[in-house]
């Protein structure tokens, strides 16, 4: 065995992680457990474990509850041995374990996203800034200001100054010749949609053109063009543009694959707002097949869009989807196991624990104060009076005895309608904790080193209100 893994855990799990550790024959690693004077796992922290943890002995890693807070680079420095958080659940233990405890590698990527300002000319350059923000913090690359063909657009010029004055790359995305020259002339990096036509432009100005055919599936012209502007020593990206289903779809997927095979060298862009944007569905599972498709093909850039709310996250979904490509393509694998915030309804495992399970967990309950469980067969509920299980919250309720009490009715209520919709969508259920959604959502930056405020001195609650009968 090349590792030695020492497992701290509190008294309530010390029977289910052993038991998780030895059915992993044969283990990854050699291990030892070593459970602290404490409950629930969760409630441990770094001074705790000082206090009760004389040394790690030979273990080359230490793991803790993933849920446990406690300062990682503290305790590594205090003990001389590397403190590392294990995954929130056991049953991902293995799973955990199987990657020696380290997370998949998503820092690379070989694709620009440009995301796209719609209908720019109707906002003002404070408004354009605002929003350019937002795609930069959700992934974005280059900010695309879009033109309208029937309205000039009287402030482009200062707005791509004030974006270049903040950090951003710029593309401009017009058909109008003036605003392309504008566009250019004022600092953008980048300028769609040139055609054969209209690469001179790309003359006038530093900016990188992106080259679209001269009309719809023309590939010889984007060729020509390509051609033309290599000639001249420039470079730039070709995009045969991505057309909505039904309305030539498939044939777009293959001018892509026709144009890669013609020019295998050429930098390539996919406009994937097409079928995001006109497809009523969820948009990861889009973007997750397009990004595979621009993976096979070595597109380079997308151009992506947040207009319709059914696409409010598709700027974060196209970063998350080009990372968990690259990953998968270095590593030659299928694109699984890296990252599920594409899958934001449904879950690779919901439901980790078994009734058998709750029921063992069950018995070792001493107190009055409720858990819940999920798993395929409903929601559990459970204290060491009583377990009970419904599918619908309303069954639980004339069993959970808080008529009285309006603010623990209250918990158990948000509890329980989270619980059902883990149940009813197939989704893992934690008690206190939101449920994760996955990239669809913003993420919640949540400081393990801290607590939560005691229940005491939250105005409404009563202490020690919380789970209690």
């Amino acid at each position: 065995m090349s590792e030695h893994l020492l497992f701290l855990t509190g008294s309530l799990a010390e029977n289910s992680l052993r038991q998780v550790l030895h059915e992993m024959a044969p283990a990854p690693v050699s291990w030892e457990v070593q459970p602290l004077k404490v409950k629930v796992a969760a409630l441990l922290t770094g001074e705790m474990i000082k206090r009760q943890l004389a040394d790690t002995g030979s273990a080359s890693r230490v793991v803790i509850p993933g849920r446990c807070r406690g300062n990682l680079v503290g305790l590594s420095e205090h003990y001389g041995t590397p403190f590392q958080r294990g995954p929130d659940e056991l049953r991902d233990l293995p799973e955990w374990l199987g990657r020696s405890g380290q997370p998949p590698d998503l820092g690379q990527h070989s694709v620009l996203i440009f995301a796209e300002i719609v209908d720019a000319p109707n906002l003002t350059p404070a408004a354009i800034l605002l929003q350019a923000e937002r795609f930069r913090q959700d992934g974005a690359d280059i900010i695309d200001l879009g033109c309208l063909p029937d309205q000039p657009f009287t402030h482009l010029e200062e707005s791509v100054r004030l974006l270049k004055s903040e950090g951003f790359k710029v593309s401009i995305d017009s058909h109008r010749e003036e605003e392309l020259l504008a566009g250019g002339k004022s600092g953008a990096d980048y300028l769609l949609s040139l055609t054969e036509e209209t690469l001179w432009i790309a003359d006038e100005v530093e900016a990188t053109p992106i080259i679209i055919p001269h009309t719809a599936g023309d590939l010889e012209s984007l060729q020509r063009a390509w051609e033309r502007l290599r000639s001249r020593g420039r470079s730039g990206f070709i995009d045969p543009i991505l057309d909505p289903i039904h309305f030539g779809f498939t044939d777009s997927i293959v001018r892509y694959h026709e144009v890669r095979k013609r020019l295998p060298d050429a930098p390539m862009m996919m406009g994937v707002g097409n079928l995001t944007e006109l497809t009523e569905a969820d948009t990861s599972g889009i973007n997750a097949l397009l990004f595979g498709i621009i993976s096979e093909l070595q597109v380079g850039a997308v151009l992506t869009t947040s207009v319709s709310p059914h696409c409010r996250s598709a700027v974060r979904e196209a970063d998350l989807s080009r990372r968990i490509m690259f990953r998968a393509r270095t590593d030659s694998s299928l694109p699984k196991h890296l990252h599920g915030g594409l899958s934001s309804r449904h879950e690779r495992h919901p439901f980790p624990y078994d009734s058998t399970d709750i029921r063992k967990a069950a018995n070792q309950v001493k107190d009055r104060n409720y858990r819940i469980q999920v798993n395929q067969e409903g929601i559990h509920v459970y204290n060491r009076d009583a377990l009970h299980q419904a599918e619908d919250p309303f069954e639980l309720f004339p069993h959970l005895d808080v008529e009285e009490d309006g603010s623990h009715a209250f918990y158990l209520g948000v509890e329980l309608a989270r619980a059902q919709i883990a149940l009813q969508l197939g989704k893992r259920y934690t008690q206190d904790q939101l449920l994760d959604w996955g990239i669809a959502t913003r993420p919640k930056i949540e400081n393990l080193l801290e607590y939560a405020k005691p229940a005491s001195t939250k105005k409404g609650r009563k202490p020690e209100s919380r789970r209690r009968r």
